[in-house]
C-alpha cells in the first residue's frame, strides 16, 4: 500500500516541480522583457524630448520668451527696432500695440512677420538664457503656464498658430527667408506628444 502511495506521490512532486520552475522561469523572462521594454520607452522619451526642445531653444521660439521684457528680432536675436517693450496684456502699448505692425499673416512686402494672436509670452514664461530641463520645468509649472494642464500645454505646443508660425515665418525685410526649426513640423509634433504620453519626464540634466 505505502509503495503504491510512494508510486503515485512521486510523479506528481516530479510534475509540480516542473510546474514552479516553468513559472519561475517564465517570471524571470517577463521581467526582462519589463526591462527592455522600459529602457527603449525612456530612450525614446528622451529622443522625443530633444527634438521638442531642438524647437522650443531655437529664435523663432525664443525671440518671443525673452527674459527682459523687450522682444528680439532676426537670426541674431537682437532687440526689438523702435524700443518696442513688452507693454499691456504682453502686446505693448497704445499707440505701439504688436498689432499695429503683426497682423494675422506675413506681409511678404515689408518683411513685418505675422500670425493670429501675436504677442509676447507672459513674463512667466520667459525662455531666454534658459536650459533646456529649466525651460521644461517652467513650461510644466501651473504658476508660470496660465494654470494649463499637460493637456493643455501639449495642444498649445502643436495647435496653437502662433507656435506653428515658427515653420513659415515669411522673409525678412531684404527678402531674405527667415530660418525655420532644426526640425519638421510633422516631426516635431510627433516628439511632443510622445514626450506627454509617456508622462512628460524631464531629464535630470
Amino acid at each position: 500500500m505505502k509503495k503504491n502511495v510512494l508510486q503515485l506521490i512521486i510523479p506528481l512532486l516530479l510534475i509540480t516541480g516542473l510546474v514552479f520552475a516553468s513559472t519561475v522561469n517564465a517570471k524571470k523572462t517577463d521581467y526582462r522583457k519589463i526591462s527592455s521594454a522600459k529602457k527603449i520607452n525612456n530612450e525614446e522619451t528622451h529622443e522625443a524630448f530633444n527634438k521638442m526642445m531642438d524647437v522650443l531653444t531655437h529664435k523663432r521660439c525664443v525671440n518671443c520668451h525673452p527674459s527682459d521684457n523687450v522682444p528680439k528680432q532676426g537670426e541674431d536675436s537682437h532687440p526689438h527696432y523702435f524700443g518696442m517693450t513688452r507693454g499691456e496684456n504682453n502686446m505693448g502699448y497704445q499707440a505701439t500695440k504688436c498689432t499695429t505692425c503683426h497682423q494675422n499673416e506675413n506681409n511678404n512686402f515689408s518683411g513685418v512677420p505675422g500670425a493670429p494672436e501675436w504677442s509676447l509670452a507672459p513674463q512667466s514664461m520667459h525662455w531666454e538664457g534658459l536650459s533646456r530641463v529649466e525651460i521644461a520645468k517652467s513650461m510644466l509649472n501651473r504658476e508660470n503656464n496660465g494654470n494649463r494642464s499637460h493637456e493643455e500645454v501639449m495642444h498649445h505646443l502643436t495647435e496653437h498658430a502662433l507656435v506653428l508660425w515658427a515653420w513659415t515665418p515669411g522673409v525678412n525685410a531684404n527678402g531674405i527667408p527667415r530660418e525655420q526649426p532644426p526640425v519638421p513640423k510633422d516631426e516635431y509634433i510627433k516628439a511632443v506628444k510622445k514626450w506627454f504620453k509617456n508622462g512628460a519626464i524631464i531629464p535630470e540634466k
